[in-house]
């Protein structure tokens, strides 16, 4: 293979991966059970140049002034469910999810928060993000995440690709 021909395929895998798509992998037990450490996902990064993120959508995001350690201009990425929209007031009381005063049934909840988290009203252009494990997640109702910028938010979670035996779509 020619010098220009394998820079021609590197610029177009750089490309794929920074608009189309990507693979991630997931590192820490905030999602469980809907997704495990380790867990390989595919993550389309085009869904949100035409729409903006929905409620229930799992997301890759990043947080405000987060970065790897080992590589301090490379933010850190993080996996989680928006469940707030902007305008919308979110709130946990004794275990459970309030959207605008509404009680959410999430059955994909095997481990509620402990504490309740204030009525909160999210800010214009921002969206509120948590983990499906609420009682383990470092997620917008901490003081330094808060809600995410709708340019934070990165990529739509679409399926876990691996391992083998527990592949599937997410809803």
């Amino acid at each position: 293979m020619e010098v220009w021909q394998f820079a021609a395929v590197l610029l177009a895998a750089l490309a794929l991966r920074r608009w189309c798509f990507e693979l991630i992998r997931v590192q820490g037990n905030s999602m469980n059970a809907t997704l495990r450490s380790g867990d390989i996902l595919w993550v389309t990064r085009f869904d949100y140049r035409n729409r903006l993120p929905q409620r229930q959508d799992v997301v890759i995001c990043y947080y405000p002034g987060r970065y790897l350690q080992r590589c301090r201009w490379i933010r850190q990425r993080f996996v989680k469910r928006v469940v707030g929209l902007p305008g919308d007031t979110v709130e946990i009381r004794g275990g459970y999810l309030y959207v605008n005063g509404e009680r959410y049934e999430e059955d994909y909840i095997e481990h509620r928060p402990y504490a309740d988290f204030a009525a909160y009203t999210v800010p214009e252009g921002y969206y509120f993000v948590m983990g499906d494990n609420r009682a383990n997640s470092h997620d917008s109702r901490a003081d330094d995440v808060g809600p995410i910028a709708r340019d934070q938010i990165v990529g739509h979670v679409q399926s876990v690709l691996f391992p083998f035996s527990a592949w599937r779509t997410i809803e």
